[in-house]
């Protein structure tokens, strides 16, 4: 996917964010950057903004204060259609609840993201292969069994469901990979199993990982580590 001229896959800076004007803010970030290719790791306790700081990055969100930039470019300023094209082209975003769509077989859903961007559709990953294909490798990948391809997604494990959220996300080699605690259903076996498998694949196509969790044991999988704490600047490491 062609990428725009920057180091950074996202960059922030004096981010500020309330609910409420009358209230205190729920995230106040001085400086946050995450470098092309990197993954971060960001944790905090319930009420401290981690799905907040998370919409306000993919553009769900209007910035009240500050700046965020995308790829090298100003984002926080676009209007919210703009917004929407950037994150449709250059962000793969895996949910806590995954967001599948319970009556298409597990290959449409992982397809999804390249019937709303081109970009998406000639990603790098994918080369001549045509997109079924693309999204059969990133499945296979993934130890989603072949068996289940052309089966609703509404029959597989929640195990499974989350996997094919995965390979929703990287299909078409997004710059960014956001994922909102992707593991919070999962038991210990199988989220060591995930984690192993969707850092290794981010790493694979160069793809900047941004990972929400509460859950500070996954912290040793990521390059750095973020933690925000409600009303209070959080600290990069």
């Amino acid at each position: 996917m062609q990428n725009m001229a920057s180091d950074d896959a996202l960059k922030v800076r004096d981010l500020r964010f309330s609910w409420d004007t009358q209230t205190a803010d729920i995230l106040n970030i001085k400086n946050l950057d995450i470098p092309m290719g990197r993954s971060l790791f960001i944790h905090g306790p319930s009420g401290s903004g981690k799905s907040t700081l998370l919409n306000l990055l993919s553009g769900v969100l209007s910035v009240q204060h500050g700046s965020i930039q995308l790829l090298g470019k100003e984002f926080s300023s676009l209007r919210a259609a703009k917004r929407d094209k950037l994150r449709a082209d250059h962000i793969g975003y895996i949910f806590q609840q995954f967001n599948l769509l319970p009556y298409l077989s597990v290959l449409d859903n992982v397809t999804l993201p390249t019937k709303i961007s081109t970009q998406r559709r000639q990603g790098k990953a994918r080369h001549a292969r045509a997109l079924t294909e693309e999204a059969e490798h990133w499945l296979a990948q993934l130890q989603v069994p072949r068996s289940v391809f052309s089966q609703p997604v509404s029959r597989l494990s929640v195990g499974q469901q989350q996997r094919v959220a995965a390979a929703r996300a990287l299909i078409g080699s997004p710059e960014i990979i956001i994922a909102d605690e992707p593991t919070s259903a999962l038991d210990q076996q199988n989220i060591d199993n995930f984690m192993t498998v969707l850092t290794q694949q981010c790493r694979s196509i160069g793809s900047s990982l941004l990972f929400v969790s509460h859950d500070m044991q996954l912290a040793g999988f990521f390059d750095a580590t973020y933690d925000l704490h409600p009303s209070t600047p959080g600290e990069q490491e």
